[in-house]
Order: structure tokens, then sequence, then C-alpha cells
């Protein structure tokens, strides 16, 4: 068979692809599945499946799709996709291009709301001490959009209310995909700038797409990073977001937020001039009090004679004085006789006839010990005698006395046999009063011997 009739694999594969991109009902395919093997891979494209419950799908959604979608998919997440169905020639298998993806069931939005405040709840966010708002401030920065209505709102609300306030616009989008940045740029320059005491930041009402802005993860950040007190105030009353939640006060709208962030000078100006007029009411009081109290103490008997102050005081004293002095004495008997008493008492338990008494008795013990001494003494020299007299009856000097002689040889061993002997050997004899040297000439045995 002729080889040319054969197809190389990259050939089927191409074929294949070819198949399913000319295909018109494989060039937009609407998909529901569950999500399956999802690893989020940052800033870069996502590889996944879609499965049901018979049958599953390999996915890839490109990092330029991927980053439009506002929730962050999860592993068993049900959702509804739209992309193309093509063939990944390399691995032979066939593959859908996600290029949108909402859940099911839930908008996307809304999903991705919750997953938020999920993950900053979770983080402590939401649990983190609030900022007060100053009662009485000199600068207020307010961001939101330069066209809108809300800085015209806020701006009336505080010419009437706190008209010496002054305001300042810190223009940036409130809608869109770059109005989370504006908003986040603004807050920081605000931040830096530092010289203001409240920051007001809000939209109008509007879906929750117009709105979305104000629930980017950046956008609370960056609240919770100010320094300066924020007042949140986006959409209607019923309106909820991020920023509302992480702010430090939330107001329904931007013009209870204008209300929130300052006083009614008026109601201030009343209020002071009330606390002026009970505090000079109150001042006059103090002052009419210390005057009546001084007229009444400049009528006191001391003050018209002060020397009659001293009277009382002389007398307490002469009379301390004498009580010190009873008491010093008595004081000073109870000691003398106290004293009196311990030497009677000293002298009936004198020491000195017992230290006669023991010293008699040392005297006595000595005597006695001198006594056995000198006996135990004269014991030992009688028999140390009788010793010495044995030894010196039994000492060979003894003998040597009577005329005998001890011979020994060179090494001072004693010749007591004929054999001990040899002829012309040296002899040293041990006499009485010294030694003699002689040699032997000849030597016999006694046979009786």
């Amino acid at each position: 068979m002729d080889n040319e009739q054969y197809l190389t694999v990259t050939a089927l594969s191409q074929y294949l692809k070819r198949k399913f991109d000319v295909d018109p009902y494989l060039g937009h395919v609407y998909l529901m599945g569950e999500i399956s093997n999802f690893r989020l891979r940052p800033h870069a494209h996502q590889y996944f499946s879609l499965k049901d419950d018979k049958a599953k799908i390999s996915a890839i959604m490109f990092k330029s799709n991927f980053e439009k979608i506002k929730f962050k998919p999860e592993e068993g997440m049900q959702v509804l996709v739209q992309g193309r169905i093509s063939l990944y020639e390399p691995a032979g298998s066939y593959q859908i291009y996600v290029e949108s993806m909402e859940p099911a069931g839930l908008g996307a939005l809304y999903v991705a709301f919750e997953q938020l405040k999920k993950k900053l709840s979770q983080q402590g966010v939401f649990d983190l001490p609030k900022k007060p708002i100053p009662q009485f401030p000199k600068r207020i920065a307010v961001v939101t959009s330069e066209s809108g209505a809300v800085i015209h709102d806020i701006m009336t609300i505080v010419a009437r209310r706190f008209p010496i306030v002054q305001l300042v616009l810190y223009p940036a989008q409130v809608q869109g995909d770059e109005a989370a940045k504006t908003i986040v740029a603004q807050l920081k320059r605000i931040n830096e700038d530092g010289n203001f005491d409240t920051i007001i930041i809000g939209r109008g009402g509007g879906s929750i797409e117009d709105l979305w802005p104000f629930n980017e993860e950046i956008v609370a950040q960056a609240i919770v990073s100010s320094k300066i007190p924020v007042i949140s105030s986006v959409g209607h009353e019923t309106d909820t977001t991020i920023a509302d939640l992480v702010a430090d006060l939330r107001a329904a709208t931007p013009t209870a937020a204008a209300e929130l962030a300052t006083p009614v000078l008026s109601d201030v100006l009343e209020h002071l001039q009330d606390l002026h007029t009970r505090l000079y009411s109150a001042q006059n009081n103090l002052i009419n009090n210390y005057k009546d109290r001084v007229q009444t103490l400049s009528q006191n008997v001391f003050l018209q004679h002060p020397e009659r102050i001293y009277e009382v005081y002389l007398q307490k004293v002469d009379s301390l004085e004498d009580k010190l002095r009873q008491n010093l004495n008595n004081s000073l008997n109870r000691s003398k006789t106290e004293l009196i008493q311990y030497a009677n008492r000293l002298v009936r338990v004198s020491p000195r006839d017992q230290i006669y008494s023991y010293n008699n008795q040392v005297n006595r013990q000595y005597q006695i010990l001198i006594n056995n001494i000198n006996k135990i003494l004269n014991k030992n020299r009688n028999v140390f005698n009788s010793q010495v007299a044995t030894l010196d009856s039994l000492s060979p000097l003894k003998t040597l006395s009577r005329g005998f002689a001890i011979p020994m040889n060179q090494k001072g061993r004693v010749l007591t046999k004929a054999s001990d002997y040899q002829v012309d050997q040296t002899v040293n004899l041990r006499v009485k009063d010294g030694n003699v040297k002689l040699i032997t000439k000849e030597i016999s045995e006694d046979n009786n011997g």
C-alpha cells in the first residue's frame, strides 16, 4: 500500500482544528457547568475544567478576558460562560476558550460584593476602631464628580449650616472602569496634603454597576489607610457599598454627609451665647458668694483681735509642757525602781559562790590527775628498766665482753659453721672493742659435730 495514503498526526490535528474553527455552532457557545481543577494564577491565563454529572471539558480563559470579570471564581462554583470551541493541536484535545463568565443563579457583581465583604471581614477590617469626626472642622475635602449634583448639594448644605468651613473639591470619576483608580489617587493626594479635618466621598444613586467603583478592594483599602476620617455617602439610603462599611461614618445621602460633617453655625452661635450668659451669671454668683464670705469673715472676732488666736494655743502649750514634765518624772521613777529591783535580783543570784565551788572542784580534780599521772609514769619507768636489763643480758656485746668474738664475711654475714669458711678468705672478726681482719689458712671439721 502506498504510504501517501497515510496522514500524519499533525495533519489530522490541523484538519480537525479547521473543522472546529469553521463550524458556526462552535464559534459562539453558551455553557453552564461546575468549575473544577481551578487554581488561581495571578496576572496570568487561567486553566480549569467545566463539568456536569456525566462529562467534562477543558477550559482556558486568557488574562485580558479574566481581568474583566468582577467576582473571583472558586472550585465547585456553578457558572455560565460564553466562548468558542477549538482543538489544542499539541495534545489533540478539544477545549473551550472562555470569553466571559458569570455565576449561575446570582449576578456576578453581587457575588463579587459578598466575596470582598467576606474577605475584609476575615481580615478584621470591619472591626477596626473608627476615627471620630471633628465637631468644628476648618477644611473639608470632597471626593466626587465635579459635574454631578453631589458637590452642589454639599456646597448648598454647608453654606447654609456652617459657611465658615472651607470646602475643597478633589474631582474623581465615580462611574466606569477607571473610577476606582481616580478615587484612590485623590484619597492619597488628600492625605499627602494633610491639612484637612474631614473627607466626604460619594456619589448619587444608581444601579449596582454604577456604584461598583465603591465596591472595589483598592478603594476600601485606601479608606482604611486614610489618616483623616472619611464619611461615605454613596447612592440612596437603601444602597450599601463596601466603602460605606469601611468608612469612619456612613451617611444615607451626600446631603446627610454634609450635615454630619458640619454643625449649624446659628445653633453654635446660639449655644455659645447661652454659654456666655451662663458663664457670666455663674461668675457673678461666685463673686457675690466670695464677697459674702469675706464680709462674714471680716467680722470674726479673731480677725479683729488676732492675738486671741494665740492665747488658746499658749495655754495648750503650757498644759502640754506640764504634762510632759510629769510624764518624764514618772518614767524616771519607774525606771529607777526597776533598776533597784534588778540589782537586788543580781545580788541574790551572784555566781561568785558557784565560781569558788567550781574552782575547788577543779583543784581537787587537778591534784588527782597529777597523782594518777605520776603513778602511771613510775609504773612504766619500772617496766622499761626491767625490759632494758633483759635486752642487755641478751645482747651480743655482752657476750663479746666475756672474751667471745663474732666472725663475718665481707658481706656482713655471720659465719657459724666450718663449711661457711674458705681457704685464703678474709674474715672480719668482731670483738668487744673493734674489728679484726683474718685470713683463713686451714679448715678442719669436727666429725663429732
